[in-house]
């Protein structure tokens, strides 16, 4: 049985002929960076290595909105048995994926492609397993994705660009790359640590800083040989909370979490986008 979701037969029957569709940006063609680095264990030693630690994290949540942290306390014997878990799970056959009694998750869980996209543009070449992990106080998730080989890598995106909906993401990536960033309104490759995690800023924070740090567009292009895996953990707040920044003036109106998140799904089935904080704007 086949464990790719039916990307090509959906598109297709989408956007017609994908082939004959107008290609997107050159989006290969970009300078690789390295994201700045970050030694947490610096934060266990002495006054002046553990405030210089946070002014690094500080700086970097300004300037890029993404950095890596190493000595993260995440032992690679555990990231190697996710990864390992991970390849397993996702090359189960596609109908098993779809099964819900799979995890014993709720419905919904598992996702592939963007049934909302509008233009092939907005297609996404990947499928995940969402699985929450509510708490009383929080309503965090952990998402494991994979993003299989595609033939017109191209023409569509394995995540298409977009910004997170929450306070901050943990990543972990493979070394197979593909994840961009758009900084000072032009892209740029990240090149994978192995020994990194990755965090980005979210939407929420943004918002909660008044704007000092920054929520960056990024996005996931799609590998025409090679499948790429990767995990991440989304700290979100519960629905009822209210995001809303100290500062004065504030940049954005008061909102709650779950305000946020239902403009956003509104925003992405009617327009097939998301629009994002600019909604919340003063």
């Amino acid at each position: 049985m086949e464990s790719e979701p039916p990307f090509g037969e959906f598109v297709n029957s989408v956007f017609g002929n994908i082939v004959e569709q107008e290609e997107t940006e050159a989006k290969f063609d970009v300078d690789e960076c390295e994201l700045p680095l970050i030694d947490l264990g610096h934060l266990n030693l002495g006054n002046l290595e553990h405030e210089e630690c946070k002014r690094k994290i500080c700086e970097a949540s300004t300037e890029w909105g993404f950095f890596q942290i190493v000595n993260h306390g995440v032992s690679k014997e555990i990231l190697s048995r996710i990864h390992r878990e991970q390849v397993e799970l996702f090359r189960q056959p596609f109908q098993i994926k779809t099964n819900e009694k799979l995890l014993n998750l709720s419905s919904g869980c598992y996702r592939w492609g963007t049934q909302t996209a509008i233009t092939q543009k907005q297609f996404a070449w990947s499928e995940a397993f969402h699985i929450p992990l509510s708490t009383i106080f929080q309503l965090s998730e952990f998402e494991g994705l994979r993003y299989p080989a595609c033939p017109v890598s191209s023409k569509v995106f394995g995540l298409i660009p977009h910004t997170d909906s929450d306070f901050l993401t943990v990543l972990h990536q493979d070394q197979v790359g593909g994840l961009q960033l758009l900084k000072d309104g032009k892209w740029i490759r990240v090149k994978p640590n192995p020994d990194a995690l990755v965090i980005n800023i979210g939407d929420l924070f943004q918002a909660w800083s008044n704007g000092v740090y920054k929520s960056l567009e990024h996005r996931v292009v799609a590998n025409h040989e090679i499948e790429r895996f990767s995990f991440a953990y989304f700290l979100c707040p519960s629905h009822d909370t209210v995001i809303q920044s100290c500062c004065e003036p504030s940049i954005y109106r008061k909102f709650s979490f779950r305000e946020y998140r239902q403009q956003v799904e509104e925003d992405v089935k009617t327009t097939g986008d998301k629009v994002g904080l600019s909604r919340f704007r003063r």
